[in-house]
């Protein structure tokens, strides 16, 4: 089966693609600029001919459609593109339309409450109404909330949480939702693809809770292990409601006053029938929190791949899509040439920490292990299981190792920290032919997370980049000393 999946680059589009190959269909992936796409995780499926882009922009002149596609996803929205976003959405749908050429169309919207629809719902409705208009049949699933680290709403409940101890909600908190969690929505999104029954038809999808956006928050918050006190009060109107997201989140405004005029409305499942079609284990609220905050976050990779660290037996296709959270965290990224042979420099990355010590201020390293240990932590005291190897699994000083792949094209080691801190952390290199790219990752947890990234940020500045070229030089700790 040929899928044609629009929206690539976007939130679902990335989350549903590796399932998609996994499942073994072949897939054409639009995208405005494949230059954006993250190409290189996906080589070897791009090798074996079952991956394909296909670069256009529904709002231009487009190139001609792609043979014997079977079934189109549609996820283009331009939700937070400005006032008249509803505009681009109704010509992209259009142009989509008149377009393509398929079996089926698989079109993800919102759940449609009963009464005045927000701009932002009305909008989806009209998309829908569009696509429904051509010769294609459409299976519309509509959704509320979409629990999942990066998706807007999801994200604006954890800026909220982790940001403000005391908080003064509006009333739309108040308003009951039906949230449910990225896994199950990608279930159900490549579940139409075996049930003909549902071709041409709509279903209301939705968690097993139904819950107000204050719930949310709560909810948020106790499984983070924050204390809030939220109260609700009755003169934040929709604009600033809108204004103050903006103000206290990362959502850009015209997001947040999307957003918050379709929270007003009540988006709770009517129908509940797909439950039946597509049976799976539809995780609730606080589950799909403790999904979106594994140590690494499971947006573009099958959920198997964890359980196989100990063993470090994963499949190449999982050496290539594991990432960092990308939403919600402080970096320092760097990029430098290599100045030794790329083997001897990967040859010194793989022998970092333990007795040799680390390639830049390795004093340093040393206090915070001290520290580490302080509080009740392992330090550095656990070092490392061989002098040159890593294997995913690995205990490497306070770090953990979770990817080690020496032998693709770009060699990755990715860590993640073990040692007692207000927050997450996580270390990652990348080396091609040329250059070593060096990432820390930081997801603090509430207030104290921030102050303590911001207290160590004049020393990043100074250990970072010395790392980065100790490390593209092929030197290790004890030669750095000498």
């Amino acid at each position: 089966m040929h899928i044609f999946l629009t929206g690539g680059n976007g939130y679902i589009g990335l989350r549903l693609l590796p399932e998609l190959l996994e499942e073994g269909y072949r897939v054409t992936v639009q995208v405005r600029s494949v230059e954006r796409f993250p190409t290189g995780q996906f080589s070897a499926f791009i090798d074996e001919g079952r991956l394909a882009f296909f670069e256009a922009d529904f709002l231009k002149e487009l190139p001609p459609v792609p043979d014997d596609i079977d079934v189109a996803y549609y996820l283009l929205h331009s939700m937070g593109s400005g006032a008249d976003f509803h505009e681009k959405e109704e010509a992209c749908a259009r142009a989509f339309q008149q377009w393509i050429r398929a079996n089926l169309i698989v079109y993800l919207s919102g759940l449609i409450p009963e009464g005045d629809l927000s701009p932002h719902l009305q909008s989806r409705e009209r998309v829908n109404d569009i696509l429904r208009n051509g010769d294609v049949p459409v299976t519309t699933l509509r959704a509320s909330v979409i629990v999942g680290s990066g998706s807007a709403s999801f994200e604006i409940i954890r800026d909220l949480s982790e940001k403000l101890p005391f908080m003064l909600t509006p009333k739309w908190t108040e308003t009951p939702c039906q949230p449910i969690a990225i896994r199950n929505v990608v279930g159900y999104l490549i579940g139409v693809l075996g049930q003909r029954e549902m071709w041409g038809e709509e279903y209301d999808i939705g968690g097993p809770e139904v819950l107000t956006y204050r719930d949310l928050l709560v909810g948020y918050a106790e499984a983070r292990g924050l204390r809030r006190s939220i109260i609700s009060v009755p003169f934040l109107s929709p604009g600033l409601s809108a204004k103050w997201l903006y103000l206290v989140t990362a959502t850009s405004y015209p997001l947040a006053q999307t957003l918050v005029e379709s929270l007003i409305n009540e988006t709770v499942c009517h129908d509940e029938g797909v439950r039946e079609i597509i049976p799976q284990i539809l995780l609730s609220y606080e589950e799909a929190i403790e999904k979106a905050f594994v140590n690494i976050a499971q947006n573009r990779v099958p959920s198997s791949w964890f359980g196989s660290l100990a063993s470090g037996d994963i499949d190449p296709f999982f050496l290539k899509v594991v990432r960092v959270p990308d939403h919600g965290v402080l970096k320092d990224g760097r990029s430098v040439p290599l100045k030794a042979p790329r083997e001897d420099v990967i040859e010194t990355l793989w022998s970092v920490g333990g007795k040799r010590g680390w390639p830049s201020m390795n004093w340093a390293w040393k206090c915070r292990g001290w520290m580490d240990r302080l509080f009740g932590g392992t330090g550095l005291r656990r070092g490392r299981r061989h002098p040159t190897e890593l294997i995913p699994g690995d205990a490497l000083d306070f770090w953990r190792v979770v990817l080690a792949d020496r032998d693709s094209e770009v060699a990755r080691l990715m860590l993640v920290a073990e040692m007692k801190m207000p927050g997450e952390a996580w270390l990652e290199f990348e080396v091609s032919e040329t250059g070593l790219k060096q990432t820390a990752t930081f997801r603090p947890k509430g207030l104290l997370g921030r102050v303590y990234w911001y207290s160590v940020l004049p020393l990043h500045f100074i250990l970072f980049p010395r790392m980065a070229r100790k490390i593209a030089s092929g030197l290790t700790a004890n030669e750095d000393a000498a």
